[in-house]
């Protein structure tokens, strides 16, 4: 923590106990003046991560927490390794091998340290000079900053949570008897000492026959969406499937989704009609005779075109084949809702646009088909809907747009989707940076 007692004057105890306090002290008013509970500066690795919110450097206060734990882990195993002194020995080894360690993890603890101090260097807008004080010595620019009323962070964590609040895409969406809707309003994980949110603030209501194209950007909760309104991963949310809570009945609803993700789940050896077959009785219902079954089992080989090759060996099968295999698993029960992970991945063009032609068709026969493709301009004529998933400035996946296809061009501005998503991506991937804006506009439109 204070580099410059230590090169001074080494491993003191006194100094360091002095330099632990004077940082402690500090740390709870800076904490404080941030928004956040001062106490937090008395709990060991964890006033490191806070330290780290107060400078919006979450994602490095994140690796400096665990790191510190690593440093001071590796430091008592030392103090019970006792060398015998007489030669280099076992225990000399192991001792070596800890120093090299300690060293290595200090130097990572300074990188991301300097980084979280830079940040905060930006949240009080003070001159990049004050770094290498703390840097050298942590604790004294902290009491400084925390004790002086000159010292003012121009943002609080509580504040960018108020923000966040006011541009959200509040409400509820209309809840369609034949269709889904969706009132998502969280969506969380834990990390560290604090839940992180992925996704918020996300209500939408899809008619059945539609065929919807879901975009966003790495990181903007598109896999987290589809697997809150799957049911697969919950959400603070309310699902409604034909009127009917997904969540509150989903043993009696998880037949009515069908969900095909990226990574295939068929046994090579299988043909494809028994991976059918077999997909039937799992997914259809328990008096569902065996002709029914049979029955069914043909309907989808037909519809996916693969009648003429049904006897033929999974691992046999080119790529665009097994794609199609794999959805025909999720339609043998019959889903009121479709959801697809990058169906056409690895596909060619033609193959590509095959595969989502057969799921236009699918839409037609009624049923909510929800794709998610990284070129979707070349069959966006097949989609009625586009939903638009965008990370804001805390990184929380938010919804920027869900509407028409024509609108949703007439809404950015764009031509082509794949411009849509430049627009929302952050600068630093080749993005425009604007995703924060489109948030802002979507809920305003909402509201108004």
């Amino acid at each position: 923590m204070d580099v410059l007692l230590i090169l001074l004057f080494g491993s003191n105890a006194w100094l360091n106990i002095a330099a632990t306090v004077l940082y402690i002290f500090g740390l709870w008013f800076l904490l404080k003046k941030s928004g956040l509970p001062g106490w937090w500066a008395l709990v060991p690795f964890a006033r490191e991560y806070m330290l780290s919110k107060c400078a919006g450097r979450e994602a490095e206060g994140r690796v400096t927490t665990v790191v510190s734990f690593l440093v001071t882990a590796v430091r008592v195993a030392l103090k019970f390794i006792q060398p015998s002194g007489t030669g280099f020995d076992t225990a000399s080894g192991v001792a070596l091998s800890l120093l090299v360690l300690e060293m290595m993890l200090e130097l990572i603890l300074l990188i991301y340290s300097i980084r979280v101090y830079a940040g905060l260097i930006e949240v009080y807008g003070v001159r990049r000079r004050w770094l290498w004080l703390w840097v050298l010595l942590a604790g004294l620019p902290a009491a400084i900053w925390g004790l002086s009323g000159k010292y003012q962070p121009l943002w609080k964590v509580e504040d960018i949570r108020k923000e966040l609040a006011s541009i959200a895409s509040t409400g509820s969406a209309e809840v369609l008897k034949d269709g889904l809707t969706v009132n998502l309003r969280v969506r969380t994980v834990r990390e560290g000492f604090e839940k992180k949110i992925l996704l918020r603030d996300v209500h939408l209501s899809i008619p059945q026959g539609h065929m919807v194209l879901l975009l966003g950007g790495s990181g903007a909760g598109k896999t987290v969406f589809l697997n809150a309104i799957s049911g697969y991963e919950k959400a603070d949310a309310s699902v409604l499937l034909g009127g009917e809570d997904l969540y509150r009945q989903y043993k009696k609803l998880q037949y009515q989704v069908g969900y095909a993700p990226q990574q295939d789940t068929m046994r090579g050896k299988d043909t494809i009609y028994s991976t059918l077959l077999d997909t039937a009785r799992l997914r259809l219902p328990m008096d569902t005779s065996a002709a029914d079954r049979r029955a069914r089992v043909d309907e989808v080989l037909d519809l996916f075109g693969l009648t003429p090759s049904r006897s033929h060996l999974i691992e046999k099968l080119s790529g665009g084949q097994k794609k199609r295999v794999s959805i025909a698993m999720e339609l043998i029960s019959n889903p009121s809702l479709f959801i697809l992970d990058e169906p056409d991945s690895g596909l060619d063009g033609t193959m590509a646009r095959e595969l989502m032609e057969q799921l236009r068709r699918i839409a037609d026969r009624g049923k909510i088909v929800i794709v998610i493709t990284h070129t979707p301009d070349r069959v966006i004529d097949l989609f009625d809907d586009v939903i638009v998933l965008a990370k804001d400035d805390k990184r929380v996946g938010r919804l920027a747009y869900y509407g028409s296809v024509a609108d949703c061009r007439a809404f950015f501005g764009k031509e082509r989707m794949e411009e849509v998503v430049k627009s929302i991506n952050p600068v630093s991937t080749g993005g425009e940076g604007l995703a924060e804006t489109y948030i802002a506009k979507y809920a305003e439109v909402q509201h108004a």
